[in-house]
């Protein structure tokens, strides 16, 4: 589903919020059923919160837009983790290599 265009725009939505979050995309992969976003941010913004505004805010906009005629986009699960001893360049690597970069 989110391919061509859906994946353009989509991938447009998730920059908007994450400037209204104040967070800083590291790397962005958009594959056909799931995404992979690594950001940075203020560590007072709960990831929980930060997924549930990138997920709702990009759900209604595609859904509205694209007349999708779901009552959801995304599901309720996600992963998130920090990046701890794994060193950015290793993380960007593997989300380029998702998105098949």
């Amino acid at each position: 589903m989110l391919e061509g265009e859906v994946r353009t725009h989509l991938e447009e939505l998730i920059e908007e919020k994450a400037d209204e979050l104040d967070l800083e995309i590291l790397e962005l992969a958009i594959r056909p059923d799931h995404v992979h976003l690594f950001i940075t941010g203020d560590p007072t913004l709960a990831p929980n919160k930060i997924m549930q505004q990138v997920k709702g805010y990009s759900s209604r906009r595609l859904r509205d837009e694209f007349n999708f005629g779901l009552p959801s986009l995304w599901t309720r699960s996600y992963f998130v983790s920090s990046a701890g001893d794994v060193s950015s360049e290793v993380i960007e690597e593997y989300i380029d290599a998702q998105a098949g970069e």
